[in-house]
């Protein structure tokens, strides 16, 4: 299972390990037993900084193992064999359990540090998926910062049992002593929030120190923000991004072929080139946090969901949009294997397959037209019993041999068989029947929401909710500019954003000059 190329991947890892990790596997017997035995053996063979017993610990199965630091259980469980995906958690929290710091801002430690409960999560999990690990990797970390915190990731191939006795149908799902906790598409700054619900005193609490006031404050870490907080470092300004997660919806982007001068990369790829490319430069980041407020005046205040205020001479809003979803079992755990937001983006990736798109307006009739020259067959879906887009769009459409218009059509499931989509089931709005259509992929097209609902009446917006902005993205208050999808500037595209996200620092350079 374990290949000389990864065996000595881990030897050179391990060389960083400043104690002893031990991985405790419980005693018993199953029939992927002897399988995880040879993978914790072979993979503690490479240092004597890892060392593999086996006992009766009082864990959950014979196929769960802990790890200890110190001979003590630091809280980080895994049931199962951490392969796939999940390998890179179990090296992960091999690495952090002997001292390899954990890279959250100051201010989220002392969140999860302040919280005095005990708590278990379980994290049920599939080998094969992508945003699992995430979720594993942030949880092992807060169990890692505080002693009363334990996280279990559990694959769900080989607990069926449980995963049918609590009806779970998608993954990553999270539960909280024994409570479903989140589910679905999720990562740091949406765990953050809801322990921030349950415990809101753990942020009253937070004494991390304050930033000095910042010449530009930038909300989005996304192109449009990483571009603008790149520009105003260079204008050797004093620069904060603040980010729910670097890469904002780019990040989930399966392909990415139409940015110019990167012939092919992928949404994960490019997210790690930003980040790369920010590091060179001296800007304050805090991720996984949220705006909650903005006080206006001459020096701005920003207020996180940590509990911190920043004070700034300016604001930059970049905070993107994010696709309408349609909100039906399925969809959001086969993002990125089947269900796509953007034809634009994942089209050439559907070649020769059968297609759907829901959604009847300009956006959806476009992408069907969009996707009918790459793919073989595209079968629209309208909620209403017309569709609302342009006469000329349907006109095309419907002249296209490989397009199919079906109209009063209610969705009401993604359906997936292992870990791809095979079809949408919906019902015949005007019969009541319910009807299952067998594709291999599913395009939303119902619209884009920009995330400005934070600003509330800090800046004009339009009625579906897009920062007006003029050439030199200005808004309507002095000093804070916006930029990227969250803006009415026309077509969403990460090369648009990221021109418009530089011409922001440059109007906000401008404004400083101005008021200094």
């Amino acid at each position: 299972m374990l290949s000389n190329e990864i065996l000595n991947a881990v030897k050179s890892y391990a060389e960083m390990l400043d104690k002893k990790v031990t991985l405790v596997l419980q005693t018993g017997q199953h029939d992927s037993r002897a399988e995880l035995v040879a993978f914790l053996s072979g993979l503690c063979s490479v240092s004597d900084k890892l060392e593999f017993v086996e006992q009766d610990a009082g864990l959950r199965s014979p196929i769960t193992f802990a790890l200890q630091t110190n001979n003590e259980f630091n809280g980080v469980y895994f049931s199962g064999i951490p392969s796939g995906h999940e390998f890179n958690s179990l090296i992960l929290a091999i690495l952090q359990s002997a001292g390899t710091a954990i890279k959250l801002d100051e201010s989220l430690k002392q969140i999860i540090a302040n919280i005095n409960q005990p708590l278990h999560f379980e994290v049920f999990v599939s080998l094969s998926c992508h945003n699992c690990p995430d979720v594993v990797q942030s949880l092992n970390q807060f169990a890692l910062l505080n002693p009363n915190i334990s996280s279990e990731m559990i694959d769900g191939g080989l607990f069926q049992s449980l995963v049918e006795s609590r009806n779970i149908q998608g993954v990553p799902s999270v539960y909280l002593n024994g409570d479903l906790f989140a589910n679905g598409k999720v990562d740091t700054s949406v765990l953050v929030d809801k322990l921030l619900e349950k415990y809101p005193d753990a942020a009253k609490q937070n004494d991390a120190p304050q930033l000095p006031e910042q010449d530009v404050t930038v909300i989005g870490g996304g192109p449009a923000g990483i571009a603008a907080a790149i520009y105003s470092a260079r204008k050797g300004l004093k620069v904060t991004l603040i980010a729910d997660r670097i890469g904002g919806q780019v990040k989930d982007t399966v392909g990415i072929e139409n940015l110019i001068s990167v012939p092919k990369t992928t949404g994960p790829e490019l997210t790690n080139n930003l980040q790369a490319h920010l590091n060179d430069y001296d800007v304050t980041v805090k991720q996984h946090v949220r705006v909650e407020n903005i006080e206006r005046g001459k020096v701005k205040l920003v207020q996180l969901s940590s509990g911190e205020q920043i004070s700034t001479k300016s604001i930059i809003i970049a905070t993107g949009a994010k696709w309408r979803e349609l909100g039906v079992p399925g969809e959001k755990e086969n993002i990125g294997n089947g269900v796509a937001y953007c034809p634009h983006c994942d089209g050439p990736f559907f070649k020769g397959k059968d297609v759907a798109v829901v959604g009847g307006g300009n956006s959806g009739i476009e992408a069907a037209l969009d996707l009918a020259g790459m793919v073989k067959h595209v079968t629209v879906f309208e909620f209403m019993s017309e569709l609302k887009a342009d006469k000329v769009l349907i006109d095309k459409a419907e002249a296209k041999s490989n397009i199919t218009i079906i109209k009063s059509a209610a969705t009401k499931e993604v359906v997936s068989d292992n870990g791809k989509v095979v079809g949408l089931a919906y019902t015949d709005r005007n019969t009541d029947e319910e009807k299952l259509q067998s594709l291999d992929g599913i395009f939303v097209q119902i619209g884009l929401v920009p995330n400005s609902g934070f600003l509330a009446d800090i800046v004009d917006r339009t009625k579906h909710g897009e920062i007006i902005i003029d050439e030199r993205c200005q808004t309507s208050e002095a000093g804070i500019f916006a930029c990227g999808d969250v803006t009415t500037v026309p077509y969403k595209q990460i090369v648009i954003a990221m021109g418009e996200g530089a011409k922001a620092s440059l109007s906000a350079f401008d404004y400083l000059i101005r008021e200094s």
